[in-house]
């Protein structure tokens, strides 16, 4: 028997376009449009396309409907832990997010903080969101996303199943 191993420094490649698979808890609850409420997911939609280099990986999704006429939310994310700030116009402004990426043997996760302004007194805050991206198979991505408490709720962790097309 011969064994082959890939080479070291070499990790896994999420690149492709990946749309989620459903909860087995269900389909949740759906609001007045049909749109699922209560479970955010990965934080970054029910389908997404991933580009992965040695250096950086961009995950794209689309958010607005088609009738927008809005691109993509595109997001980029250096791989070697240095801080990438990505931005996108929401609601009444920019929302600036800082993130870091690290390793941890074969998964990656990104620590991303948002800022904004705190709804009753106009004070600057913080939140963050830590995704780890898991390749389970070629051709399975699972996202776990834990999301800090803000203004007094809970954190919560929630895990995504992505089945590449």
């Amino acid at each position: 028997l011969l064994a082959v191993t890939a080479p070291a420094g070499t990790r896994p490649d999420s690149s492709g376009r990946w749309p989620s698979e459903p909860s087995p808890a269900g389909d949740g609850q759906r609001g007045a449009s049909g749109e699922r409420i209560g479970d955010m997911g990965s934080g970054w939609g029910s389908s997404i396309t991933i580009t992965q280099t040695a250096e950086r990986m961009t995950v794209e999704y689309v958010f607005f409907a088609r009738g927008d006429m809005q691109p993509p939310l595109r997001f980029v994310f250096a791989l070697d832990g240095a801080e990438t700030k990505n931005s996108v116009m929401m609601g009444r402004g920019i929302q600036a997010q800082t993130s870091k990426t690290a390793w941890e043997g074969e998964k990656l996760v990104i620590t991303t903080t948002h800022s904004f302004a705190n709804p009753e007194t106009g004070q600057p805050l913080t939140s963050e969101v830590k995704q780890t991206l898991a390749l389970e198979s070629p051709t399975s991505l699972i996202i776990e996303t834990t999301r800090s408490s803000v203004l007094g709720g809970p954190s919560s962790t929630t895990r995504t199943a992505y089945k590449k097309l």
